[in-house]
C-alpha cells in the first residue's frame, strides 16, 4: 500500500485575503511523476514541504499588466530591440553575428503551418515577429480589443517580477505552483483529478485536433481563453493547465530532483542557484508551469501539474504569462 502523503490544513486562512488571491493551505505533498508518461525533469518524484500562502486566482490580464504599465511607464522586453550581445549570450558557441533584421522590438508568434509537418524543429511554427508584444499578440495588426480579460502574453520573466514587484507580491517558486496546481488531488494525473483530457468536454484550454496545422478549437478558443473560461481546481485556481505557460521564480535545473533525493524532505525550495540543463548548456533558463494552449497529447503534454519546462528569462512568447503569489 502506498504511504499517504499529508496535506497540512492547520494553517486557517487570515481573515482578510488579498483581493484576485485565494489561501493555499500549505503541507507536505509528493513532487514529480515517476510514470512512464513522466518527462526526464519530472524525476524522481520527492517528498516536499511548503509553507501557506496566497495565489492570484487567475493568471494575471492584460487589463491587470495595462494598469500596471499606466502607473509605471514600465516598457517589456519585447517593446525594446535586442542587442547582438543579448543574443549570442544564449546562443551556442560559433553563432554568426545577428542579422539587422533580428535587432529589432518584437517576439515570437505561433504560426500553424499549412500541412503535417515532421516534430523536431520547432521553428515551422514560431516566426519571429517584429512588433509583436503584449500590446499586439500576433503582431502589427492584432490588438487587445475584447482580451481584456485574456491572460497577458508576451511577457519575459523580467517583466513578470517587475509586475509582481509592483504589486507587492513575487512570482511563486516551483515547489509551490506544483502544490497549488495539485489542488489537494495529490498524486492525480491532472489538475481536474484523473479523468485524461476530453475534447468534447474539455477540461481547460489546450490544443484540439493535429498540431501544429489543424486546430478544430473545440473548446471554444483557439488562443487564449479568457481567463476563468473552464473550472477551477480544488484550491479554486484557475486554468492550472493550459491556457499560457507560467513564469516560477526559480531557475531551471533539468536534473534538480536526483539531487533532492539526498534528503528525506525538502522544505521550500527556493531552486537552484544557477540553471543547469545539457540539452541547452549554453543557455540560462528560468522555469515555467501548466503548459498553454498549444499542449497536445501528440506534441506536448506537459499541462500536468508536475510538468516543467526551461527558457530564457528575457524571452516571451504568444503562449507564455504568469501569476503572483504572496506571503502572510
Amino acid at each position: 500500500m502506498k504511504k499517504s502523503i499529508s496535506v497540512d490544513t492547520s494553517h486557517a486562512p487570515p481573515k482578510e485575503t488579498p483581493q484576485g488571491m485565494v489561501w493555499i493551505p500549505g503541507g507536505e505533498f509528493l513532487m514529480g511523476n515517476n510514470a512512464s508518461t513522466a518527462w526526464p525533469d519530472e524525476q524522481p518524484a520527492h517528498r516536499v514541504a511548503v509553507d501557506h500562502f496566497w495565489m492570484d486566482s487567475t493568471e494575471v490580464t492584460n487589463s491587470q499588466f495595462a494598469a500596471f504599465v499606466n502607473a509605471t511607464e514600465y516598457v517589456t522586453t519585447a517593446e525594446k530591440a535586442p542587442t547582438a550581445e543579448e543574443i549570442l549570450a544564449n546562443s551556442p558557441p560559433g553563432t554568426p553575428q545577428p542579422s539587422a533584421q533580428l535587432l529589432v522590438a518584437g517576439s515570437l508568434v505561433f504560426t500553424p503551418t499549412e500541412h503535417q509537418v515532421p516534430l523536431n524543429d520547432i521553428r515551422q511554427w514560431w516566426t519571429w515577429t517584429p512588433g509583436a508584444n503584449w500590446r499586439h499578440p500576433e503582431g502589427p495588426g492584432s490588438d487587445l480589443r475584447n482580451r481584456d480579460h485574456h491572460p497577458v502574453v508576451h511577457v519575459s520573466w523580467d517583466d513578470a517580477t517587475a509586475y509582481a514587484r509592483w504589486a507587492e507580491k513575487r512570482l511563486p517558486t516551483e515547489a509551490e505552483w506544483e502544490f497549488a496546481a495539485r489542488g489537494g488531488l495529490q498524486q492525480q494525473p491532472y489538475a481536474w483529478g484523473s479523468d485524461s483530457f476530453s475534447e468534447t468536454k474539455p477540461q481547460a484550454n489546450l490544443w484540439t485536433g493535429s498540431f501544429p496545422f489543424d486546430n478544430t478549437a473545440l473548446d471554444g478558443y483557439a488562443r487564449t481563453a479568457p481567463v476563468g473560461t473552464f473550472a477551477p481546481n480544488g484550491y479554486g485556481l484557475y486554468d492550472m493547465a493550459g491556457n499560457v505557460w507560467e513564469w516560477c521564480s526559480d531557475w531551471y535545473d533539468r536534473d534538480l530532483y536526483k539531487d533532492r533525493l539526498k534528503s528525506k524532505i525538502t522544505s521550500n525550495p527556493r531552486g537552484p542557484d544557477q540553471s543547469r540543463d545539457p540539452m541547452r548548456p549554453f543557455m540560462s533558463q528560468r522555469s515555467q508551469r501548466g503548459g498553454s494552449f498549444l499542449c497536445n497529447d501528440s506534441y506536448c503534454s506537459r499541462y500536468r501539474p508536475s510538468a516543467r519546462h526551461g527558457c530564457t528569462p528575457d524571452t516571451g512568447m504568444s503562449h507564455v504569462g504568469f501569476r503572483c503569489v504572496m506571503s502572510p
